[in-house]
């Protein structure tokens, strides 16, 4: 177990998202659940907690009910290789969701919001051109990136 996990409060709703999170994210494993005996706010065989890794990255889920909400004060940043992983990420994780800002952010079906950025954000954007760049889009595109920041 990794020292630092998330653990993230979803509207009863956590199974769903750990299954649509490994549909998404290559060697990516369920690693266990918690189903309630019927003690506290869970009814007996409801999944309370759930546990999911992601590339690498252990977090915890609980069905916490409505009480609390996700804001973009807190997103998972997903570094990619190339345009085609990009890509591939943003549209998976955008299904019912919405875009909620510029500079590679999206906010998924559960509410959870992404940023869906290029491996080499950092060294591109030591050059003026290729931020000015960045603020115009949603999802970010490296060739039109690689343009301004050579230009």
């Amino acid at each position: 177990m990794n020292k630092l996990t998330p653990f993230l409060w979803f509207n009863d709703n956590a199974e769903d998202a750990a299954n649509f999170y490994l549909s998404i994210f290559p060697e990516s494993k369920k690693l266990f659940e918690l189903r309630s005996s019927g003690v506290g706010p869970w009814p007996a065989g409801h999944i309370a907690t759930i546990q999911i890794e992601l590339l690498g990255q252990q977090m915890t889920f609980l069905n916490g009910g409505p009480a609390y909400q996700f804001t973009p004060a807190f997103s998972y940043s997903v570094a990619c290789k190339d345009q085609a992983e990009i890509d591939f990420y943003w549209d998976k994780l955008l299904e019912g969701g919405g875009k909620t800002m510029a500079c590679g952010w999206l906010t998924d079906r559960f509410g959870l919001c992404w940023q869906i950025v290029p491996e080499k954000l950092g060294q591109l954007l030591k050059h003026p051109n290729a931020m000015a760049a960045m603020m115009t889009m949603t999802k970010f595109d490296i060739a039109t990136l690689e343009a301004a920041a050579n230009s």
